[in-house]
């Protein structure tokens, strides 16, 4: 089983509850494990401005997928919470799925770039990536996730919201509106 952060983030149609029911879909992916999540957070969108707040969080994952077969997963679980794919870059979407982080692996394909690009300019990955790694935390290329985070710009708008629970996570129905 390897570790693999994914970033969950949305901005539209009820945001907590498409990153609830994101968590709840990649608890059900074959020889996967939801391991932890991290607290929601809310911070204004990055690129146009005229779109709603968004909400984001990092879920760690222990599985035996293969990157690109979870990535597969990934953007089925998106396409399932009715996102669309424009060609407008940073806009608003109901669900956005991201690898952050795949075990000590490096990936630079037309597909997939691991650890995920730009992460150290973005507070809304570091902080929640922050609550699940140990102080020490080294990513595969070398950067500490310490020393990231202190050269981070700082994001006023960033505002912690609550942490859900994993064992309410698996009990939820994504297909109910309760």
């Amino acid at each position: 089983m390897e570790q693999v952060y994914i970033g969950l983030g949305s901005n539209l149609a009820a945001p907590e509850q498409q990153l609830d029911a994101a968590l709840h879909a990649l608890a059900q992916l074959p020889d996967t494990r939801l391991a932890e999540v991290s607290a929601y957070y809310s911070s204004a969108p990055l690129g146009p401005a005229d779109q709603p707040r968004y909400t984001n969080a990092v879920a760690r994952l222990d599985t035996q997928l293969a990157p690109h077969i979870l990535l597969d997963h990934l953007q089925a679980i998106e396409l399932q919470q009715g996102r669309e794919r424009k060609a407008e870059r940073w806009g608003p979407r109901t669900l956005d799925l991201d690898i952050i982080l795949f075990g000590e692996r490096i990936i630079s394909d037309e597909r997939l770039s691991v650890p995920h690009y730009h992460m150290q300019a973005r507070p809304f990955v570091l902080l929640p990536l922050a609550e699940l790694c140990p102080a020490d935390f080294q990513l595969p290329d070398g950067r500490q996730l310490a020393d990231l985070l202190s050269h981070c710009p700082v994001d006023p708008t960033l505002q912690r919201l609550h942490t859900p629970q994993l064992s309410a996570i698996s009990s939820v129905d994504p297909d109910t509106d309760d």
